[in-house]
């Protein structure tokens, strides 16, 4: 099973596409940590941000998609996508693997993530909000934030995505722009 991994999109129609022809267009189930469609107060506003074609879009693809809320997802983002934007984390069990996914606002430190991770037994822990990925193992979870594909804080400002392939039992950090892996790790 191939599990594409994602978040803060921000309403960024285009660079959500790009992520999904490249790399998620072939995966089993989509997790998205949050932050879908608005850009947020913090944010700039990108020539591409349409949260109105990025719902249609999710709601166009023949791939489930989980969504743990973030803390720029509203009530009336849920009115528009028909994935439900689960609130604080979302469950997958896949292959084996207990995967929660959270978008990372209320958990902010590691030590927060390890104390969270342990108490729900996860082997796969997934974040967002900070736009910039991670991607490590500290004791018997591995710990995935996949960058944003749109907003990236990252120091060259790579926009990335992450793709977790249960299968081959890896996960990896693509630059979704050039195709680069960026990290992987194995499970």
């Amino acid at each position: 099973m191939k599990i594409g991994i994602v978040s803060d999109t921000h309403g960024h129609a285009e660079r959500f596409k790009t992520a999904y022809e490249k790399f998620f267009k072939d995966t089993d189930l989509i997790i998205h940590c949050g932050d879908v469609l608005y850009h947020g107060p913090k944010n700039p506003m990108l020539a591409d941000y349409n949260p109105a074609k990025l719902a249609t879009f999710i709601n166009e693809i023949n791939i489930p998609v989980v969504i743990a809320k973030g803390n720029c997802d509203s009530e009336v983002d849920t009115l528009v996508l028909n994935n439900p934007i689960e609130a604080p984390y979302a469950h997958v069990f896949a292959d084996g693997y207990r995967i929660v996914a959270v978008h990372g606002h209320t958990v902010e430190t590691d030590a927060d993530k390890d104390k969270m991770a342990a108490h729900v037994k996860a082997d796969i822990f997934i974040t967002g909000h900070i736009h910039t990925n991670v991607l490590e193992r500290r004791g018997a979870t591995v710990f995935v934030n996949p960058g944003s594909p749109a907003l990236s804080k990252r120091e060259d400002k790579r926009s990335t995505v992450a793709v977790a392939d249960l299968t081959a039992k890896k996960i990896t950090v693509y630059d979704i722009d050039n195709g680069d892996a960026l990290m992987s790790i194995d499970l």
